[in-house]
């Protein structure tokens, strides 16, 4: 898990906004929807602020760093996720915040907050779980990896040796890369990128006592932490920040001069921008264009040192023009993205056990294995990752495909995928083989551009038809289609998925997905592929919900449908499992359910703008989240009284109801529903361990201290060793 948001599930806008910054419509039933009839107002104040309610998401990640019961360098682990995850929320939502407060755009996000107002109470907040972020490693991991023998140690605490021998260290490896940059009349202020580690260094003339500034980057091409090895004698691995290093020779980078003083500093620019996609211009050219541009964006945080003196400060915020209410003091150091390096320890005994995950029965090895086709002709099958093989199932699913000379056709979205991806791959081996190959490649996923440009080309190279999407729409859903012929006939054979096709992160997000052979889901995919590479306008399917015309509509059409079979004397309950519920619209439906009488529960790993308990019209509503060693990815919403469970790729933000091609998919083998019901069972057991929302706002540990705890992903785990 990565508990972390890397797929960049973050977006700069409580509302909807044009590419030119100007908002356009609301959705069409926000405050003030009407209720239905018997149930009461829904009040104005009934959403919590998203942004808040990310940094308590972050907030719940550094408790896992904080707790004593992970393996060690696990909790290092979340210590890197928290800041990684603060990067980002800094680089696209403050980002699109400052923008609109600069912009004079006083549009109120649904609780009531102007964008200045949620500045403030961003940077508040900010300050508290940074400060504890740093105290946690400072005063709690820091010391326990000590005892461990695995030591982030201080310039001061090396003996003669080590310093000598760090002395030729530097003067090979690290000087001749390092560039001291000096700020006087003939040199302007430099140029400070975007997430880089700097010292800020005060040098003195001894003549006349006059003192300069000068910047120096810490180079992002080298170890963050110089790993010095044990002592004589020792076992212990022990590790330099380089920061400490530089600071240690700066006498030799400003020989003749005095050092005044040297603080650590980092800036955090806005990586959010919008592609103007213009019908007559090349999506491709127009992308790498704004690529060039993020990083000369406007800062949005300022992190300092907290010893760091008022005039060096003063300097800093007037010379980056930053606002002092963008200024992060951190009480130790900046910029522990990095404690992935010590993460890489060879240390197994401070890590989780290795989880191998399983082949599903369905999918299991026999002395003459059946193809993948062949058992999807005998019925669906539900692959639930990690805890199900990605590359047995999913993956080979795709290679067969490729492989199999009666396959005619393989059509894919690919919206994320790993460096060296075996999906990608084999749709170059099925173009090379001759096969009709489509692949629509989202070149716009948020800081994976670059990678999937890459792989649009290299594909297209090879002869696999790339589209790029739809203009102004993302194409997030996760979806294959594969036509193959059969004697006379022609079958069609699906995977609908929540994750993407990336065989890395799906041994770390937790995500399903349906293969399937079915002729109505076949038929809507080709309906749906038909839409994204050509000029169709289909906007309703047979088995599927796409958005941006139905799945927010279907969703309520449901939860209205769950309202009258209970009023009709029916067993009504919504449960939804979902990374992020934002969605107005959505929310007051689940209102409107929990006062009509209908149990609503809601297992969210992000943000939840849901107010649940709440007196008048959330009683019957509670909301969970589960963090762990996997990340909870997977969307899935049943509807018990009306009978249908759904999965797909769509939270319910407005970006993705919206603004993107989102593809939800009803599961109805009673053998795959059951399974997915075992999912909610665990994640809703009274004993799981979770953090549980109030109607205040306030998320509470649960269960408490000395109560009976499970562990949902661990008892899955189980479950999967031992079917």
């Amino acid at each position: 898990m990565i508990v972390c948001v890397t797929e960049a599930e973050t977006r700069p806008a409580d509302t909807d906004w044009a590419s030119d910054g100007t908002p356009e419509a609301p959705p069409a039933t926000t405050a003030g929807t009407a209720p239905l009839s018997g149930s009461e107002a829904l009040p104005d104040d009934r959403y919590l602020n998203r942004e808040l309610s990310w940094l308590d998401f972050n907030a719940r990640v550094l408790a896992l760093a904080a707790d004593p019961s992970l393996a060690l360098l696990e909790r290092a682990k979340f210590l890197a996720i928290f800041a990684s995850n603060l990067d980002e929320f800094y680089m696209v939502r403050v980002a699109g915040l400052k923008r609109r407060d600069e912009m004079g755009l006083s549009v109120r996000s649904a609780d009531g907050l102007s964008p200045r107002e949620q500045l403030r109470r961003i940077g508040e907040r900010t300050q508290q779980i940074a400060s504890r972020h740093a105290r946690v490693f400072m005063e709690d991991v820091r010391p326990a990896l000590a005892e461990e023998g695995i030591i982030v140690v201080t310039w001061a605490q090396l003996d003669d040796d080590e310093r000598e021998r760090l002395s030729a260290y530097f003067q090979e490896q690290v000087f001749p890369v390092l560039t001291p940059l000096a700020v006087d009349p003939a040199h302007p202020f430099p140029f400070v990128s975007g997430l880089s580690l700097n010292l800020a260094v005060t040098v003195k003339q001894p003549e006349d006592g006059t003192q300069h500034f000068a910047r120096i980057k810490v180079p992002d091409n080298v170890d963050r932490f110089v790993e010095l090895g044990p002592r004589e004698g020792g076992a212990a691995i022990r590790f330099l920040p380089m920061e400490e290093l530089i600071a240690a020779f700066l006498s030799v980078l400003f020989p003749g001069l005095e050092i005044v003083e040297h603080h650590a500093f980092r800036i955090t620019r806005n990586a959010d921008f919008e592609v103007e996609e213009d019908r007559d211009e090349d999506l491709l050219q127009a992308l790498e264009r704004e690529l060039a541009r993020r990083r000369f964006g406007s800062p949005v945080r300022l992190e300092v040192a907290d010893d760091m003196t008022e005039n060096m400060l003063e300097l800093l915020l007037r010379e980056l023009d930053v606002h002092p209410g963008d200024v992060i003091q951190v009480p130790g150091l900046l910029d522990m993205s990095s404690l992935w390096q010590i993460y890489g320890v060879d240390r197994p005994d401070l890590k989780d056990p290795p989880f191998v995950p399983a082949t599903p029965p369905a999918f299991g090895e026999r002395e003459t294995p059946k193809s993948i086709f062949s058992t999807l002709r005998d019925g669906d099958v539900l692959v639930h990752h990690p805890y199900d093989s990605f590359s047995t199932t999913v993956q080979r699913f795709i290679e067969q495909a490729a492989a199999d000379p009666n396959v005619l056709a393989i059509k894919q979205t690919l919206y994320r995928t790993s460096g060296d991806s075996p999906i990608v791959s084999a749709l170059i081996d099925a173009a090379e083989a001759g096969k009709q190959v489509v692949a629509l490649v989202e070149i716009k996923a948020r800081f994976d551009e670059q990678a999937n440009i890459k792989w649009a080309r290299a594909l297209e190279q090879a002869g696999v038809h790339v589209v790029y999407g739809l203009i102004g729409l993302k194409t997030h859903c996760k979806t294959c289609l594969v036509v193959r012929r059969e004697g006379s006939a022609i079958r069609r054979y699906c995977h609908i998925g929540t994750g993407n096709y990336n065989p890395k992160t799906s041994r770390l997000y937790e995500d399903v997905g349906l293969l399937t052979a079915s002729p109505d889901i076949g038929a809507d995919l080709t309906d749906l592929f038909n839409s994204l590479t050509g000029y169709s306008r289909k906007m309703s399917y047979r088995n599927l919900l796409v958005a941006p015309y139905g799945v927010r509509r279907g969703i309520v059409e449901r939860i209205e449908r769950e309202i009258a079979a209970h009023r009709d004397g029916a067993d009504a309950r919504i449960r939804l499992k979902a990374n992020a519920l934002v969605d107005e619209q959505v929310i007051d439906a689940l209102y409107r359910a929990s006062q009509a009488g209908v149990r609503v529960e809601v297992v969210v790993r992000g943000i939840c703008a849901l107010r649940p308990g709440a007196p008048g019209f959330s009683e019957n509503v509670t909301v969970r989240s589960i963090l762990g060693r996997f990340l909870e990815h997977s969307r899935i919403i049943h509807f018990r009284a009306i009978d249908e469970f759904w999965i797909g790729s769509a939270d319910m933000m407005h970006r993705n109801l919206d603004r993107r091609v989102e593809v939800m998919a009803q599961v109805k083998d009673p053998r795959l529903t059951d399974q997915l019901n075992d999912v909610f069972e665990s994640a809703l057991d009274p004993t799981t361990r979770c953090w549980e929302l109030g109607p205040d706002g306030h998320w509470t540990a649960s269960p408490q201290e000395g109560e009976t705890v499970r562990d949902h992903q661990v008892s899955l785990m189980e479950r999967h060793r031992h079917p």
